[in-house]
């Protein structure tokens, strides 16, 4: 093998340490760092209707169409990160980005900095691949806080009494019970996703992992309108006297009404209705009996990969004709680090990184806080009384009106 090569292959050597990409000839390792990093059983694959073999082979779509980097010591994987591309609504924008996932090392690897590494460099992969954003489900906040990532939308779970449930309200259309697979389904979180911010784009991929855990006795069930168009839909579990909600996606009140309606039709069978909001608002206030338990928690973590084509794709709500300049702090990703200009030129969005930037119109802050206010999960004024930004008080009053109002919502788990 010429030096060449193995330059390709390697991207760093640390003494027996070697760090490359994992394709299809890794799948046996891949898979077994994952069951043992998030500890899945093989009574659990059978829980959810799998077999070993089908679940490793089910992971190899991941392998050929993701970028998975890994360390390997004497060959045998260490710890690795999985970054899938995706889409994701932001404010009505399509903006392609990069779900991280599958960051795991074993035990006896560990304090070695394989991990930082590795975040560092799929951050490069990922604004090399233009995307503007990335997302992750954390399993420790403090970590991904380190690199850059922050909280941009919450988890609230519910729990509805039986004698809570809403009085039915008449409708024209009506609920049928569908396969998982249906192009119904698939259209109307198409229609969603389409107009909520912060929503995946859900391709054959996402569904896949949309799926993956989901046991047999799944069920979905979707409102159709008078016409049989498809405008809502439930996807739950019944069990034990407990209507589990996986995902409630409605695109207008008829099917609100409708899937409401059908969940109370099981008043008989449950004691509880349970499950997950991922609106950022509470559900109790549209309830008439509101005193309900609701629980919110930190969902999933964001940050932006490249500041200057997020800025330039960004829907502002306003394009005045003064320049914003942005000191932004980003010791992960270097090409972010500095002073960043905004302005608006013939209905465009520029975005210029500058030296010697003058102090006007100055807002001061790290990636962090920059990510969760422009994807509007904390708003300007908000960080400005925390202290998680520096700038004259008139500036929050510019930023309060630039940025689009809107939590983001987002259900996927990856």
């Amino acid at each position: 093998m010429s030096d060449q090569k193995k330059e390709k292959e390697y991207l760093e050597v640390k003494g027996d340490f070697k760090m490359r990409r994992l394709d299809g000839g890794d799948l046996e390792q891949f898979n077994a760092l994952l069951r043992y990093a998030f500890q899945v059983t093989a009574d659990e694959l059978v829980k959810s209707g799998w077999t070993e073999n089908e679940m490793m082979y089910a992971k190899m779509p991941v392998l050929q169409s993701s970028y998975v980097l890994g360390w390997f010591y004497h060959e045998k994987l260490a710890s690795m990160i999985v970054v899938y591309p995706m889409q994701v609504n932001v404010h009505d924008t399509l903006m392609d980005m990069g779900g991280v996932t599958g960051v795991a090392t074993y035990p006896e690897y560990v304090g070695r900095g394989l991990i930082s590494s590795l975040l560092l460099r799929v951050l490069a992969h990922m604004k090399e691949s233009g995307q503007k954003l990335s997302f992750l489900y954390p399993y420790f906040i403090p970590l991904y806080r380190k690199f850059g990532w922050e909280i941009v939308s919450d988890k609230i779970t519910f729990t509805i009494k039986d004698s809570q449930l809403p009085r039915a309200v008449p409708v024209p259309g009506m609920m049928e019970r569908v396969d998982t697979d249906s192009e119904d389904l698939k259209n109307v979180y198409d229609y969603f996703s389409a107009q909520s911010h912060g929503a995946l784009v859900r391709n054959e991929l996402e569904w896949e992992e949309y799926w993956r855990w989901d046991s047999d006795d799944v069920i979905a069930a979707i409102y159709y309108n008078e016409k049989h168009k498809p405008l809502g839909y439930v996807v739950y579990y019944l069990k034990n006297e407990v209507f589990q909600v996986k995902e409630l996606v409605t695109l207008n009140a008829e099917a609100r009404h409708g899937i409401w309606n059908y969940i109370s039709a099981h008043k008989s069978m449950l004691n509880t209705v349970t499950g997950s909001n991922y609106s950022g608002e509470p559900m109790a206030f549209a309830f008439e009996d509101s005193e309900m338990v609701e629980n919110i928690e930190p969902y999933i973590m964001a940050r932006i990969v490249d500041v200057k084509t997020f800025m330039e794709e960004y829907p502002f709500q306003e394009q005045p004709d003064f320049k914003v300049h942005f000191r932004i702090r980003d010791a992960a990703a270097p090409w972010n680090n500095g002073d960043f200009v905004v302005y608006w030129q013939e209905g465009e969005t520029v975005c210029e990184q500058i030296e010697d930037a003058p102090y006007v119109n100055l807002v001061e802050l790290d990636i962090r806080t920059l990510t969760t206010m422009m994807m509007g999960y904390k708003r300007p004024g908000y960080l400005y009384e925390h202290e998680y930004l520096e700038t004259e008080y008139y500036m929050v009053q510019v930023l309060e009106k630039l940025i689009p109002v809107g939590k983001p919502y987002f259900s996927d788990y990856f």
